[in-house]
């Protein structure tokens, strides 16, 4: 049986930036996975309901919560606190301390900067051969910039491919239907930067 949200417990200014910020990264995090919602819930035990919540960043949710959507996601619970940290910490941002997240088999991305106060993040993917962004095309709020740094990548993006090689540049809004696919017999390098609107 799904677990039911908890009713939220009054918290300070501070503490409510957490967690709406872990919320909006574990959303992104599964939204990269292409996994619907109804799917998280069913691999975590957590309703629908609670799990909306959690990404709202209108409930706190518990250790063992965090653990559970953190193991469906196939992510450490650092990955979702370390770019908060990032943020507040340091104007540099130093390469042992940017988190890697496995997004897919084959697919890791360093998040250099995940500044959720100014809605960018940059971050630098590297895809294994024969490996993408998703299993089909997704769709998100936001924009992206891409540039590929190494090897060669295609973007679906509506239904058209485009093929980008080391250098070339790719923008477009977040809510058209794309996908990133590494079609070439080595690995590939991009760096990503994606912008959240207000």
């Amino acid at each position: 049986m799904a677990k039911q949200a908890q009713p939220r417990t009054p918290v300070g200014n501070g503490t409510e930036d957490a967690i709406a910020l872990i919320g909006t990264r574990i959303r992104d995090v599964r939204t990269m996975k292409g996994m619907p919602l109804r799917a998280l819930a069913e691999a975590t035990g957590l309703s629908m309901s609670m799990l909306s919540l959690v990404e709202r960043g209108k409930t706190s949710p518990s250790i063992g919560t965090l653990i559970a959507i953190c193991s469906a996601l196939d992510v450490h619970m650092a990955d979702l606190l370390a770019p908060i940290s990032l943020v507040r910490a340091s104007p540099v941002s130093r390469v042992a301390d940017q988190p890697v997240v496995r997004t897919r088999a084959g697919v890791d991305r360093r998040i250099l900067r995940d500044d959720r106060i100014n809605g960018v993040e940059i971050a630098v993917n590297q895809y294994a051969p024969d490996t993408g962004s998703a299993p089909t095309p997704i769709h998100h709020e936001g924009f992206e910039y891409g540039v590929v740094l190494d090897g060669q990548l295609t973007v679906e993006l509506d239904g058209k491919v485009h093929t980008l090689k080391a250098g070339d540049l790719i923008s477009y809004e977040s809510a058209r239907n794309h996908r990133i696919w590494n079609r070439g017999g080595r690995k590939a390098r991009a760096l990503w930067v994606n912008l959240r609107r207000p």
